[in-house]
């Protein structure tokens, strides 16, 4: 059953602030991380309208919710609850997961790192850059891309995380959709399990995951990678993506998998138009109202290129780190880039600034 009412955390500004700011504004911390926020966009659905008010905090809590009182008040506490720790990471400041492609036709840089001793000279090298998880691929989901085999797909990446493992305690995930795979990545030395599928790809996926034991990010994604962008349509993509992630995240719970090992991804790009993706981007504190971390990946992707005017997917690394930038000033816990250097560098400024007083 779909939910009537959304929660979306307006007003944000850096916790680091809040000695005063709470004094004059009201502000309660997001999620545990760096931002606290001062007033709710409140979104009511009723089939395909949709009602839109802003509330400051005292008016929220002053309001009569009537049958749909539970929902708000549930939504309202995920908001405010901090976020476990992620493979022992703690989640109060923005986190990087550099990307280390290991297949042919990657959209962005596909073949530059194909063996894997290039894969795990690529890897220390977002580490040495800054990278605080390394997230392993080896099947392309980008847009029209054909689907790896199960072994190949491990006889990719298996080479890759154990190499990397005996050489970096940075956390490790791994990028697939298949449960054989997730297996022998986790056997490996990986740390957790990021699929695009959100554990629908393949049957065995719920049970695995919740056997591994391990974190897991949930994605959303419309359509298969071969034909996702083949007029992708939503009836409202914020709040469809929202429904279908906590709809994941509840199958997940009922399949064992504990609450505190979930994340979720909306799934940039896979299944949207620019208009989606920007109806995304700009609303992606509704996310944390999920109770779960909020995973963004953004890096280089078309919409980027459209907007910017780089065609080459490699030279789109300015609008990426502006694309980084506006998910963490959401609260966005961890931000999946190619440029970690680059992103390193605006996060060091962008926290220094919050942080001044």
């Amino acid at each position: 059953m779909l939910r009537d009412i959304y929660l979306r955390p307006l007003g944000l500004f850096p916790s680091a602030l809040h000695l005063t700011a709470k004094e004059v504004w009201g502000g309660l911390p997001m999620a545990g991380g760096w931002l606290d926020f001062t007033a709710l966009e409140i979104i009511e659905r009723n089939g395909a309208k949709v009602d839109r008010y802003i509330a400051g905090l005292g008016e929220f809590f002053e309001r009569d919710w009537g049958r749909r009182t539970l929902n708000a008040s549930d939504m309202f506490e995920a908001l405010r609850t901090p976020r476990h720790r992620l493979a022992g990471l703690a989640l109060d400041r923005p986190v990087l997961m550099g990307i280390v492609n290991i297949t042919p036709d990657s959209f962005s840089d596909g073949g530059a790192h194909f063996d894997a001793p290039a894969a795990v000279e690529h890897g220390l090298r977002l580490v040495a850059e800054g990278a605080d998880i390394l997230d392993v691929g080896g099947e392309s989901t980008r847009p029209g891309a054909a689907a790896v085999s199960e072994v190949e797909e491990i006889r990719r990446i298996v080479p890759v995380v154990a190499g990397l493992r005996a050489k970096t305690d940075v956390r490790i995930s791994i990028d697939t959709r298949k449960s054989a795979v997730m297996r022998e990545a986790v056997s490996a030395g990986a740390d957790l399990v990021n699929d695009v599928s959100a554990l629908m790809n393949d049957p065995l996926s719920l049970e695995t995951a919740a056997d591994l034991g391990v974190p897991v990010v949930l994605m959303h994604a419309q359509g298969d990678p071969r034909t996702m962008q083949q007029n992708p349509t939503y009836e409202n993509v914020l709040l469809d993506v929202f429904d279908f992630l906590e709809a994941r995240i509840d199958a997940a719970v009922r399949a064992g998998i504990p609450r505190e090992h979930l994340l979720v991804d909306p799934g940039i790009g896979f299944g949207k138009t620019l208009q989606h993706n920007l109806a995304l981007m700009s609303g992606l504190s509704l996310f944390h109202g999920l109770g779960v971390p909020v995973l963004v990946g953004a890096s280089r992707k078309r919409f980027i290129g459209t907007l910017t005017g780089v065609e080459t997917a490699a030279e789109r690394v300015h609008g990426s780190v502006g694309a980084a930038l506006a998910a963490v000033a959401q609260g966005t816990q961890i931000v999946r880039v190619h440029d970690v250097a680059a992103t390193k560098a605006a996060l060091a400024v962008f926290q220094a600034s919050a942080d001044a007083r």
